[in-house]
């Protein structure tokens, strides 16, 4: 009834949206009231809101009222391509993004439709959109347009549908975009450089990786740009198992690619990541290099796996007897079993020492410190026990500061481990005999080939052994004639047998103590005032009852050998008398 008034403005928009009446009975679906608006010759169909920018048709493809877009589509100066202020979309690309197949049949179906047209805040073409999605009734009208580029990108990440559709595992949009003779399925994203059989392994979809994959043109080995990984790698480095066969499959798949970034091969991403099935499939092709280290901070793959504890990995690893137990890395020259001391990994510690050539003592390059030191720094007391287990574990290893494990673990306050040290040294002293004289040789495997061995022969004074893993071995004397040994900073020592401290006859001596202090001299500094005090200490005193008897012997002596001196004989009588 209102329109039939003459003075009604029918294109009139209100205030706060500027949404003439069309457009509200279009968003709404209104098809009556549509229609009826329609039939005045005045009413403008393409007239747009001051909100959103949006025309009568932008709204109903967008909201999907198909009965409302056929009635909007009839009048000859409708605009099919108009898009809206905000988001730059025209209402093919609203009916794309929304999954609308009908309306985007219908929007097709007029000659003037441009298909083509993206967005204007991301560059969003209707095929990106549908692909996007998944919606696969819409991407197939599209691509039978022969005017539709399945190659081109949004501008944002640069990826076309196939990477989209590659990313989201729509293998039903991937096979459609495939079926194109005019697709690249090689095209990588301008953002991170990744082709879409890499966005597909990263995301593990088995599916679209096995699409792609069947085409002899698809490059396996097409590593991305930013980080310079393969499809392989990152299946490998995610445990995509299913992935990870597919790709491996191919004879033309290199294995061993490594990363540009950091130089990780897909057996190292699998191997840091604990993803053990991927490991046994990698290593199950005979070209696998199971010691190829990365480029970064050179660690190879049972480095990865000792480092973060992968206990199932390194046994598999260990396994292969081509592998490599001590290979050490190149930025801080450590081995699987420093890393895993280090980090407290109990298990694969245990794994590491069942192998006979797993060289218990190997210290970095940076740090100079023993699987033993690592452990101790970083409380590790455990470790530490399973470490002293093997008999060919050295106690007396110092690291580049000069701190053996004992020192080191007195300064860090592990009193734990330094008595499990002290327990170990003790134990090793048994070698001695009764008398605390001649040491037995040191048998294969005792701990003491680590530490200055002290030897006396009658009046030979100096005979010392120093393992070249633990100190220097160039013997010196001081100006007495009396041994001693050089410590890691070049200090002088005095060795055992001149030691303040050394222990009365038939009396064994400490390795723990007297020992381990006359090999390096920190442990007689500040550093342990509560140790060092009290052996200090037990020293000056014996020292003094020593010296006092000795003064006095020899004053006696010297009486009773000046006994025709008169002074002498009256301070005799005065003694006896």
């Amino acid at each position: 009834m209102l329109l039939e008034r003459e003075d009604l403005n029918p294109n009139l928009a209100d205030t706060k949206s500027g949404r003439t009446p069309l457009a509200w009975a279009s968003e709404k679906g209104y098809e009556g009231v549509v229609k009826v608006l329609l039939e005045r010759e005045e009413v403008n169909p393409n007239q747009a809101d001051t909100g959103y920018g949006k025309t009568p048709l932008l709204w109903a493809t967008h909201k999907g009222h198909s009965g409302v877009v056929k009635m909007l589509l009839e009048p000859e100066d409708i605009n099919p391509n108009q898009t809206d202020t905000k988001l730059g979309r025209t209402p093919l690309t609203w009916a794309a993004e929304q999954g609308h197949e009908g309306l985007a049949k219908m929007l097709l179906e007029r000659e003037d439709i441009k298909p083509e047209i993206a967005e204007t805040e991301y560059g969003w073409t209707p095929l990106l959109w549908a692909s996007e999605k998944g919606h696969e009734g819409v991407v197939k009208i599209l691509l039978e347009r022969e005017d539709i580029n399945p190659n081109q990108a949004d501008t944002m990440y640069g990826k076309t549908p196939l990477s989209w559709a590659a990313e989201f595992g729509y293998e039903g949009v991937a096979k459609m975009l495939l079926e194109r003779v005019d697709l690249d399925p090689n095209q990588p994203d301008t953002k991170y450089g990744k082709t879409p059989l890499s966005w597909a392994a990263e995301f593990g979809h088995e599916g679209v990786a096995k699409v792609l994959l069947e085409r002899e043109d698809v490059n396996p080995n097409q590593p991305d740009t930013k980080y310079g990984k393969t499809p392989l790698s990152w299946a490998a480095e995610f445990g995509h198992k299913g992935v990870v066969k597919m790709l491996l499959a191919r004879e033309d798949v290199n294995p061993n690619q490594p990363g540009t970034k950091n130089g990780k091969t897909p057996l190292s991403w699998a191997t840091k990541n604990g993803h053990e099935r991927v490991v046994k499939m990698l290593l199950q092709r005979g070209d696998v290099n199971p010691n190829q280290p990365d480029t970064k901070s050179g660690k190879a793959p049972l480095s990865w796996a000792a480092q973060f504890g992968h206990e199932g990995v390194v046994k598999i690893l260990l396994g292969r007897e081509d592998v490599n137990p001590n290979q050490s890395d190149t930025k801080y020259g450590a081995t699987p079993l420093s890393w895993a001391s280090g980090c407290g990994h109990k298990g694969v510690v245990k794994i590491l020492l069942q192998r006979d050539d797993v060289n218990p003592n190997q210290a970095d390059i940076k740090y100079g410190q023993t699987p033993l030191s690592r452990a101790i720094r970083k409380g590790h007391q455990a470790i530490v026990g399973i470490l002293l287990e093997r008999k060919d574990v050295c106690i007396a290893t110092p690291d580049n500061k000069g701190q053996i494990p004992l020192s080191l673990a007195l300064s860090q306050g592990h009193d734990g481990i330094a008595k499990l040290i002290q327990e170990q040294g003790n134990a090793n002293s048994a070698t001695a005999d009764p008398g605390g004289q001649t040491p037995l040789p040191p048998s294969p495997g005792n701990r003491n080939e680590c530490a200055v061995e002290i030897q006396f022969r009658g009046n030979d004074s100096s005979a010392h052994t120093l393992d070249p893993n633990s100190l220097p071995t160039s013997p010196s004397a001081d100006h007495n004639g009396r041994a001693v040994a050089l410590d890691s900073k070049d200090s002088i020592s005095m060795s055992a047998d001149t030691d303040l401290s050394t222990e009365l006859p038939n009396r064994p001596q400490p390795a723990s103590s007297s020992l381990l202090m006359s090999q390096h001299p920190s442990l007689n500094t500040s550093t342990h005032p509560s140790t060092t005090q009290a052996i200090l200490s037990f020293a000056t005193d014996r020292l003094f009852i020593i010296s006092s008897l000795v003064c006095l012997f020899a004053f006696l002596l010297y009486i009773l050998s000046s006994s025709s001196s008169p002074d002498i004989f009256s301070f005799r009588k005065y003694l006896s008398g």
